[in-house]
């Protein structure tokens, strides 16, 4: 029943999308959404092999109920999974990635102390507008994998997970090189340092929580708490939905899951709010972030702001 529905609904999105030519094919493709698309591919198959769950997620989730695909001014890719899938990817199945043309970038190694994880691909270059402070961090084209985890019981308690998760990703950045006009983010960041991770981590984590019937994205850093938290069923079963040439998984409540996170999604932005979405300062397809190591460090960090849509 539920994926009827969800196919009857993705009929009439696709049927206005077709009207608006808005349905994304793979060869309209840029360079870069090309690789990711392969990326993407990749990654679907080591976890069909495993049989691990995921989904796409925010924008990338959007563009593939929206557009059949990217969304066509969108530069980089999500993906989703519970925690326990989460941890079972990287326990028996990131090994299957081939090292020659791939990097598996999990959250708070060697190299990488951030709060969630990538899928890096090597030989590329994508240069965000930061000055990192260890200079031996990975910085090809990438793939964000994100962890999605236990929701307290009680409304307070899960507040306080918020705020903690703001704890953690405040860590992370300043350990990552993380760069603000912000008077208030700055101070923020130098208090956090001081904090010890660990305890705030398995406090946003919550694993004895596992029964609950909610779930939160707290460490994908979304600023808002109502767009981070969500009924555990909407990330417990998918249905894949064509995306460019092939299919990859959305939740089952994608219509709910969009619209918690984006309202009227259908919605397409002005071209003066696409200019906002951009990651990047630097793409390069086919020559190495290493490569670039030196004009990044002479590059000006403006402060500017993206849309997510």
């Amino acid at each position: 029943v539920i994926g009827r529905s969800v196919k009857s609904c993705l009929k009439n999105i696709y049927k206005r999308s077709k009207m608006e030519n808005l349905t994304q094919s793979a060869d309209t493709l840029s360079e870069h959404q090309k690789l990711l698309l392969s990326m993407l591919k990749d990654f679907d198959a080591v976890c069909r092999k495993h049989n691990i769950q995921y989904m796409l997620f925010a924008g990338t989730a959007l563009g593939a109920v929206r557009h059949r695909g990217f969304i066509p001014w969108d530069d980089d890719a999500d993906v989703i999974m519970l925690r326990s899938e989460y941890e079972r990817f990287f326990e028996c199945a990131a090994k299957d990635f081939d090292t020659g043309k791939y990097f598996v970038q999990r959250e708070f190694s060697p190299h990488w102390p951030m709060q969630f994880s990538k899928l890096r691909l090597n030989n590329t270059a994508c240069i965000e507008k930061y000055h990192p402070k260890d200079p031996e961090i990975h910085q090809g084209i990438y793939i964000d994998i994100f962890p999605c985890d236990n929701l307290a019981y009680k409304k307070a308690v899960r507040k306080l997970q918020f705020s903690a998760s703001k704890i953690v990703i405040a860590k992370a950045l300043y350990a990552r090189g993380y760069e603000t006009d912000s008077i208030a983010k700055k101070c923020f960041m130098q208090f956090c340092r001081l904090l010890p991770l660990e305890p705030f981590r398995r406090f946003c984590v919550r694993s004895k929580d596992c029964g609950s019937d909610m779930v939160h994205s707290f460490f994908a850093a979304s600023k808002k708490y109502e767009k981070s938290v969500f009924p555990r069923e909407w990330f417990e079963k998918t249905v894949r939905v064509p995306f460019a040439d092939t299919q990859f998984p959305v939740s089952s409540h994608c219509e709910e899951l969009l619209t918690e996170l984006y309202g009227d999604y259908l919605r397409i932005p002005t071209p003066e709010e696409r200019k906002c979405k951009e990651h990047a300062a630097i793409i390069d397809t086919e020559r190495s972030y290493k490569e670039y190591l030196d004009e990044q460090q002479k590059m000006k960090i403006d402060v500017y702001t993206r849309s997510i849509r």
